[in-house]
């Protein structure tokens, strides 16, 4: 079996915008549907949802045979959460609540081997190397992982000079919702105060070199952080499709029921 390229990566790099898909049902059937709608990427979320390492190899596994790209985000950013997620086949991460330069370096340690980073071998045990049928996975395997960083807080954007700086780091997503609770407008991620700072957080990751990424729900907004420079962009979240869809169905048929408006707030 031949190593193969990270397409999600290669596109990033080549400036090509991606359109994502929010996976919190924690379930490999409905991965599996949402990999067949056409969506350039789908997040596998091990912070929210109730994933865990069974659960995403599961989800990775029912999406592995479309051309959709898992990316998947831990729980937490640790280098043992890492390790486990490289070696059952995630190739890109999703790291939430980075928020400083120290702790980015410590993420791109977690996804190298030595010399480069920390990264234990365990290619025998691995499915990421195919339980070494794959020759030279060890040889190509860093170049290959696309590691994402998560912004979220005042913190984190105060730190993102320093961590535009490091090598290794393929993106930088801003996370509106918790950005918004820490700036004062909690559940508020389109607020026109929150909207000024992701602005110009992702035209600062653009202009480093890096790929910028935001969750946005509402097709105006997400149009608008395209136009900002972003590349990787989230449009839609499973759970809130389908709550939002079923709960309208209902209102057509049952008398009791009060119509009502699909909720969004631009996040989650």
């Amino acid at each position: 079996m031949k190593f193969t390229e990270n397409e999600f990566k290669k596109a990033l790099k080549e400036k090509v915008v991606q359109y994502g898909f929010w996976l919190g049902l924690a379930d490999s059937y409905s991965a599996e549907i949402c990999a067949g709608s056409g969506f350039d990427w789908l997040l596998i979320d091990g912070e929210h949802a109730p994933n865990n390492l069974r659960t995403i190899l599961s989800q990775l596994q029912a999406v592995a045979p479309y051309p959709s790209h898992a990316v998947v985000r831990p729980v937490e950013g640790t280098t043992a959460n890492i390790k486990q997620l490289l070696d059952v086949g995630a190739r890109n991460l999703l790291i939430p609540m980075i928020e400083s330069a120290k702790q980015a370096q410590e993420m791109v340690a977690a996804c190298h081997y030595p010399p480069k980073g920390v990264r234990g071998v365990g290619t025998a045990l691995a499915r990421a190397a195919n339980w070494n049928r794959i020759p030279e996975y060890l040889k190509h395997a860093d170049d290959e992982i696309c590691l994402l960083l998560q912004i979220e807080s005042r913190k984190g954007l105060e730190a993102l000079t320093d961590i535009l700086t490091l090598g290794s780091i393929d993106g930088v997503f801003i996370g509106p919702a918790d950005l918004a609770a820490d700036l004062g407008y909690i559940g508020q991620p389109g607020h026109p105060e929150v909207k000024k700072v992701v602005e110009k957080a992702l035209k600062q990751i653009s202009a480093a070199g890096c790929a910028p990424g935001i969750l946005a729900t509402e097709t105006t907004l997400a149009n608008h952080y395209k136009d900002c420079g972003a590349l990787f962009i989230a449009v839609g979240v499973d759970t809130v499709l389908l709550a939002n869809s079923t709960a309208a169905l209902a209102a057509n048929f049952k008398d009791d029921i009060k119509p009502i408006k699909p909720t969004s707030n631009g996040a989650y």
